[in-house]
């Protein structure tokens, strides 16, 4: 394998989880990283061999479980429209992620820029699980063509999934992909209109009994199994 070395001081220190490419600029710009003993500056680039050293006391990220209602947009919202940042008054924090604006359920709050690349990025099979409800009876064969995986238009094919029966019309689904309304589509692919659409869970991290629109910190181990799972524990 190639090596990835020389490599741009901003992303060196992205890749071992300081701090996302764009806070490194600044933090090297503040005269915080030194190589071989210098001040670093934008654009060095290091080597295997350099030894970087970081000058600055990281930031206390916070996380938060919120429960998006029906009819909230996760972000963007256009003339009219609610998103999250106007539904919350928790400050300086963003959505990791969406949820479309007719689905509702789990969805992670931070502050921390690290944690979008570390659980979205398709190269990282994080579950992602959802109850959904459809407009009429699932037939026998849904459960088995939907956990195979699906062409869904536009060239794009699912990933195997579980799928776990929970009525005649409602079941649960984990994913560890996110296409677009995917689970919209697969239905739609089957026959099947979706009536509700609900996350419950991602990785460890669950609903619990949080009502919509409400939100609580994630902390203690359930913070720490976060954290661990998505690569991001003692860094």
């Amino acid at each position: 394998m190639d090596s990835p070395f020389p490599m741009r001081i901003n992303k060196y220190l992205a890749l071992k989880k300081y701090c996302t490419r764009r806070e490194a600029d600044k933090i090297i710009a503040a005269g915080k990283v030194l190589i071989n003993g210098k001040l670093a500056v934008l654009g060095d680039k290091v080597v295997e061999r350099d030894v970087v050293e970081v000058r600055f006391r990281p930031k206390k990220f916070r996380y938060f479980a919120y429960n998006k209602p029906r009819g909230v947009i996760t972000h963007s919202p256009q003339e009219g429209e609610e998103d999250i940042a106007g539904s919350i008054d928790i400050k300086d924090v963003f959505p990791v992620g969406r949820l479309d604006k007719d689905s509702h359920g789990l969805i992670i709050l931070t502050d921390d820029g690290r944690v979008t690349d570390a659980l979205l990025n398709p190269t990282h099979s994080h579950e992602k699980e959802y109850e959904v409800t459809v407009a009429t009876d699932i037939p026998r064969d849904f459960k088995g063509r939907m956990e195979r995986g699906l062409a869904i238009g536009d060239g794009e094919h699912t990933q195997k999934c579980e799928v776990v029966m929970l009525g005649k019309r409602k079941f649960s689904i984990t994913l560890t992909e996110g296409k677009k309304r995917q689970i919209r589509r697969m239905c739609g692919v089957l026959g099947q209109g979706v009536v509700d659409l609900k996350r419950v869970r991602i990785g460890r991290i669950f609903l619990r009994d949080l009502k919509e629109g409400e939100y609580r910190r994630i902390e203690g181990e359930e913070l720490r199994d976060f954290l661990t799972d998505i690569g991001l524990e003692g860094v």
